[in-house]
């Protein structure tokens, strides 16, 4: 059974994307399964801190992209959109290259929030970082 109320596509997501941050750091959408999306950014000059690993806030942005885009897709966008309320990410190692790689799945589907686990791999699936984020479902006005 599916969780979306409009199915996303691979192309609908990263359209939400162009001419924001995720645009500009480089993140991509991927792939879109029954209860699940999943999305790529690259590790580079402008995800890396001084020392160079990965930001620990570009392991949040990337989170809290897909689990906000994927949010999204799960109400009726007409009459209701998804926003942050709270997001916490444990980091479990470093990335100093290629791509990483987030996968969010939802824990609750509610009327008022939602709550995504989004866990962020490298290109050889060892585990980067693994991140809550709570959703608040809003009414459009």
């Amino acid at each position: 059974m599916t969780i979306w109320k409009e199915v996303p596509t691979v192309e609908s997501m990263d359209k939400r994307s162009v001419g924001t941050m995720m645009e500009a750091i480089g993140i991509k959408f991927t792939e879109v399964g029954e209860d699940f999306v999943r999305g790529k950014m690259p590790v580079n000059e402008k995800t890396k801190q001084p020392i160079g690993i990965m930001h620990g806030g570009a392991s949040c942005v990337l989170a809290e992209t897909i689990g906000s885009t994927a949010a999204n897709f799960c109400v009726d966008q007409k009459t209701h959109y998804c926003v942050g309320l709270s997001i916490s990410t444990s980091h479990i190692r470093s990335a100093r290259e290629g791509f990483v790689i987030g996968t969010a799945k939802p824990l609750h589907l509610g009327r008022s929030t939602q709550i995504w686990n989004i866990d962020i791999t490298d290109e050889q699936g060892k585990l980067i970082s693994s991140t809550r984020l709570t959703m608040a479902v809003l009414e459009r006005q």
